[in-house]
């Protein structure tokens, strides 16, 4: 069933403001603890996280890559990443839900006007959340048909978009868009705006709390000042490609950790050896024991890759050339390849390893494999391998845009 999806409440009367990486890191652990609590029930009854979101603002972690000449902690894209694995780990939907903000934030760091980066990183730390309003379905093509338009000296946008993950939750939403000359621009849309409605229709078999539904612009008007380059950002090297990616990268990596941790009580708990391994408990059996040693070994070798991707993005935003930019999105490519498979693996050998009784519905353990699947699916990992496979044979760069 669909409907309107009502507004968000106003930002946190009280943000905190986090100072430094090691800030977030301890910050992201205590969230997830609360998160993880009641994580499998807001999934089985898609019960949108709105308590929640309002104790993830609050916390000052939506702020952390504010930079810290504009007030906020600068935390490097390794622990950006860390963060969102942190959480994912514990809810996959709520480790998604701000990819988006990060994202619009670092479109505003790459294209935007001093003014525009000053007012809305003001915005971010003041608990203001970013959605997003980017992808359309409706065509084979990925050209946007979202309109920004001019009417004397007053602009409209106009136009219907989808998959539009932390739009229902946002306070703006930042809306690709083309102009009247065709080229992309990002418009920051208050999502209290006049024309502007969301509905919560997202009905995919995972993330299911996300609100990743659609946003409609009915002639909306906007303004100059909340318009930011898009289509420039990417005719230039930009590390924004690159710090989309690896957050993407991180909340694969966080759902497949959150599986592994559900596999290793059930085995201690409730598994039973197989009857020709002679053993007693399932923690015993030898094949079983390999079974988790794989997916230990897959994980922390896509974690690894994870925080080697980090430091290549955190180069490429210290100094942006075109061969930083490229390493930036290869080291990305191969970590989302990894994390990928190593969420999948966790997710699918949580059930090899426990046995049926893992399927119980009542335990709710598919969510797991439901949200990796789903979250993994944004864009095809075929291509990150081939991304890194022409640049080793072929010494070609990747292609500058948002999924790579």
């Amino acid at each position: 069933m669909t409907k309107t999806a009502p507004q968000p409440a106003p930002p946190p009367a009280e943000v905190h403001l986090i100072a430094s990486d090691a800030e977030a890191i301890e910050t992201a652990h205590s969230l997830a603890a609360e998160f993880a609590a009641y994580a499998s029930v807001r999934d089985r009854d898609r019960i949108l996280p709105w308590q929640q979101l309002e104790r993830f603002s609050a916390s000052g972690l939506w702020g952390i890559s504010v930079p810290r000449e504009h007030g906020g902690a600068g935390v490097s894209v390794v622990t950006l990443a860390r963060v969102i694995a942190i959480i994912g780990a514990a809810d996959g939907s709520l480790a998604q839900i701000p990819q988006n903000h990060f994202y619009a934030l670092e479109v505003l760091r790459s294209g935007g006007s001093p003014d525009q980066q000053a007012r809305f990183n003001a915005l971010a730390l003041a608990g203001h959340r970013f959605g997003n309003a980017l992808a359309e379905i409706g065509a084979r093509d990925f050209n946007r048909r979202t309109r920004l338009s001019r009417d004397g000296d007053r602009l409209f946008v106009t136009g219907q978009k989808f998959y539009c993950t932390g739009a229902i939750f946002a306070h703006w939403i930042p809306t690709l868009v083309v102009d009247e000359d065709e080229r992309q621009q990002i418009v920051f849309i208050p999502r209290a705006a006049d024309g502007v409605s969301v509905t919560d229709d997202w009905d995919g078999f995972g993330q299911r709390v996300t609100g990743s539904g659609s946003v409609a612009f009915d002639r909306v008007e906007v303004q100059p000042d909340w318009v930011v380059p898009f289509q420039s950002s990417f005719e230039n090297p930009t590390p924004i490609g690159p710090l989309a990616q690896i957050l993407h990268a991180a909340i694969d990596l966080g759902i497949g950790k959150g599986a592994f941790q559900d596999t290793l009580p059930f085995i201690h708990e409730r598994a039973r050896p197989w009857l020709d391994s002679g053993v007693d408990r399932a923690a015993d059996d030898p094949l079983l024991v390999a079974g988790v040693g794989d997916v230990a070994l897959r994980l922390r070798a896509a974690e690894a890759l994870l925080h080697r991707a980090g430091r290549a993005v955190d180069e490429a935003i210290a100094d942006t050339t075109d061969f930083t930019v490229a390493q930036a999105s290869l080291a990305v490519a191969a970590a989302r390849a990894l994390t990928t498979t190593a969420g999948l693996l966790a997710a699918s050998k949580l059930f090899e390893l426990t046995g049926t009784s893992a399927t119980l519905t009542e335990d709710n353990l598919d969510r797991h494999w439901r949200n990796v699947r789903t979250h993994s699916l944004h864009d095809p990992v075929r291509w990150k391998y081939h991304a890194i496979g022409n640049h080793s044979l072929n010494g070609i760069n990747p292609p500058r845009h948002g999924a790579i």
